[in-house]
């Protein structure tokens, strides 16, 4: 069942998304070579908690960390422990969030010193696709939309799209109804109504499209080991222009350095 959310509601999942948003800047100051990603997890989930929020991923489904850390060839789900980052890495950093009962979430894949002009690029359009995603989530659309954008535009540079994982409602649960790929043709799947609240959320691979899942249970990487990048924003449908409820800005200017491009 889809669950429609009222005017309030979606302003308290605002609130949650947009302390995500406070939460990976935060994290975003700390990416350096030599960090160790369960540092990182540290200090998103201190100041998830100093902002009188839980973090929405610690315990779930026996998840045992605070952000899903996922390195390189990692899609999502990576777990943090005593992994340092290297110079050239691309890191993903997914993260959730629950204020007054309800879900924030949102990713941002970072770049760890200087970056390879390949892997840089793919990091650029992923997140060109999330925002032609968003385009497409119109009221009285289609699910299939926001993915046939997504696609189109990221299969017109040669990447793939991850099609085993998909984004999703959110509200009083982190995962809810209804299923948003990443794929898809125009005019199918559910009506996009007014008070739908959904994760656009693009896994963007530079080589094929298949996944392997790791034996910890969560870790999914690329079959061909080559890297993927992951950009998520949750949005509401409104009559008029979508509304973005999670932010990227304090990110930005946390980020907003050259970085050196390596051909």
């Amino acid at each position: 069942m889809i669950h429609y959310k009222t005017d309030q509601e979606i302003e308290l999942i605002r609130q949650s998304s947009l302390l995500v948003g406070k939460t990976l800047a935060e994290v975003a100051k700390h990416i350096k070579p030599g960090v160790k990603t369960i540092e990182l997890d540290r200090i998103a989930e201190i100041f998830i908690r100093d902002n009188g929020a839980k973090p929405a991923f610690k315990g779930y489904r026996g998840f045992p960390a605070t952000l899903c850390i996922s390195i390189n060839e990692v899609v999502v789900h990576g777990i943090p422990g005593d992994r340092e980052l290297r110079d050239g890495d691309l890191v993903s950093v997914d993260c959730g969030t629950i204020l007054n009962g309800y879900f924030g979430d949102s990713a941002f894949s970072f770049g760890v010193g200087d970056m390879k002009e390949d892997v840089l690029l793919l990091m650029k359009r992923t997140k060109e696709s999330l925002y032609k995603g968003i385009e497409a989530a119109k009221h009285n659309r289609r699910v299939g939309d926001i993915g046939f954008e997504v696609q189109s535009y990221v299969e017109s540079f040669g990447y793939s799209v991850v099609r085993d994982l998909v984004g999703h409602g959110l509200g009083k649960s982190l995962h809810e109804k209804p299923d948003v790929p990443n794929y898809g043709k125009r005019g199918t799947g559910n009506v996009l109504a007014e008070g739908l609240v959904i994760c656009i959320e693009p896994m963007i691979n530079l080589g094929k499209r298949g996944i392997v899942q790791e034996r910890d249970g969560w870790t999914i990487r690329t079959s061909d080991n080559m890297p993927s990048a992951h950009f998520e924003h949750a949005i509401a449908i409104r009559k008029g222009s979508t509304d973005i409820l999670s932010s990227f800005e304090e990110i930005e200017q946390v980020t907003n350095e050259n970085i050196q491009i390596i051909k």
